[in-house]
């Protein structure tokens, strides 16, 4: 493929609408709660690390991602399901201050989990992925994720001035609000996905 075949499918529409897109899903700034209480928690969060790993997540599923779940048998909507259940599960946590997600490993870091996944990477994104694959040149896609994974990295680095910035009234205010935001997305992941998983099954 010539790169001026790639600079002839350029489209700043299509980079524009992919961009905006990604970024509701993976709604990085809704999450800043999330990352500022992990870290309260003694669980760090490295914005490198969390970054480059959803971004070759995001990327190996998009141009995987369809043959990765047929070798395991798993199709799209068991996958998105499963990741509406986790969402749902962290919503609890902020929302009724409990601790449903016990680190019981030697590593204390969240990065992985729940930050790389289901908050950066998780079903919805590689959802949206998949479905942006059958609308828009691939090249559009992957400026739009790019452009993604560095807001998402310089939010991942803010953090500790958000908190510093922001009273702990107002992150635990946020952090309620955010979790009610969580589990109104989980609930939607869950029910927009079951239908087309009873099919399946049916």
């Amino acid at each position: 493929m010539s790169f001026s075949y790639i600079f002839s499918r350029l489209d700043v529409q299509q980079i524009a609408s992919a961009f905006i897109v990604l970024f509701a899903v993976i709604d990085v700034l809704g999450s800043t709660p999330v990352f500022i209480t992990l870290k309260q928690q003694g669980r760090p969060v490295n914005a490198w690390k969390a970054t480059l790993i959803s971004l070759g997540l995001l990327l190996g599923f998009f141009f995987a991602g369809d043959a990765m779940l047929r070798l395991f048998n798993v199709d799209i909507a068991s996958f998105a399901v499963a990741g509406s259940l986790v969402i749902f599960l962290m919503s609890l946590e902020m929302i009724l201050d409990v601790v449903i997600f016990k680190n019981m490993g030697p590593i204390k870091s969240a990065t992985l989990i729940p930050v790389v996944f289901p908050l950066l990477a998780g079903a919805g994104s590689f959802t949206t992925l998949l479905s942006l694959r059958a609308e828009y040149a691939t090249v559009n896609i992957l400026i739009g994720l790019l452009l993604n994974m560095i807001f998402v990295f310089i939010v991942l680095k803010a953090t500790e001035k958000v908190e510093r910035i922001i009273s702990p009234a107002a992150i635990y205010l946020l952090r309620k609000f955010f979790g009610i935001i969580l589990l109104a997305i989980s609930v939607r992941l869950f029910t927009a996905n079951l239908s087309a998983l009873m099919h399946n099954l049916g």
